[in-house]
């Protein structure tokens, strides 16, 4: 059975020992870093399966790991942070976090939620593998969203989308012009509730309108449906594409 390695990245080790403890009698195997360059050469060494990085590391804190990061990684990143730092965690969402959560946490709360981002992502290499996605591409009205490359196209012009971004455009448009909830968008792609806090979709959401939307403050793809969510629009339809 392969091993799931997890990358815990805080400057407390009473933290990182405690997250590696709950996460260890999971079945976890955990490596842990006390400053952003040792995480990224960690990161590049073990090729971990997720990663958790506070965001106040000294030197090198951890919106900068994850922006050096995502110049080349795509591992699920799930920030640590104070509750007052509301703006830290917006822009670390921004700048390529998947998820966060706030100190002072449930360290069993910390496992269900890594275990949740994990189940996710099983499921997509699985789907991939299997060639579970019968339909391989979706197009749309200066749109091609391209299923089995996970890669999409604007008037052809190819939009770099992260995981989650492309898994948020995806679902919405696999249901044109239907409106979803967002606690279900939330649950459908990150794989678990979201518990009334719903900013981590909210910046996913703002982050994709800048790279699909001609004008993001006026998005003609995906759109707001006041008081439920979000819904992806098009007038001509969707075409189903297959190999």
């Amino acid at each position: 059975m392969k091993e799931t390695h997890i990358l815990v990245v805080d400057d407390e080790p009473e933290i990182t020992e405690l997250i590696g403890l709950y996460l260890a009698r999971e079945g976890f195997t955990v490596h842990v870093a006390d400053n952003g360059n040792d995480a990224l050469r960690l990161e590049q060494e073990v090729k971990p399966d997720l990663m958790i990085l506070d965001i106040l590391l000294k030197h090198m804190d951890g919106i900068e790991v994850c922006r050096q990061l995502r110049k080349y990684s795509s591992v699920p990143i799930l920030f640590i942070s104070c509750k007052s730092d509301d703006n830290d965690i917006i822009h670390g969402l921004t700048v390529g976090g998947d998820d966060y959560i706030t100190k002072p946490f449930s360290p069993s709360q910390l496992v269900a939620r890594v275990k949740a981002h994990l189940r996710r992502l099983e499921l997509q290499r699985k789907a991939m593998a299997e060639g579970a996605q019968e339909e391989c591409m979706l197009v749309f009205d200066g749109m091609i969203i391209d299923l089995d490359a996970r890669s999409v196209h604007i008037d052809g012009r190819q939009a770099t989308l992260s995981v989650k971004e492309f898994d948020l455009l995806t679902y919405l448009a696999q249901r044109p012009n239907k409106a979803v909830q967002i606690d279900h968008l939330y649950e459908v792609v990150w794989g678990a509730e979201s518990n009334g806090d719903t900013r981590t979709l909210m910046v996913h959401i703002s982050n994709l309108r800048k790279k699909i939307e001609p004008d993001p403050a006026n998005p003609v793809y995906v759109m707001t449906v006041r008081g439920i969510g979000y819904k992806f629009a098009t007038k001509e339809g969707i075409t189903h594409v297959y190999r």
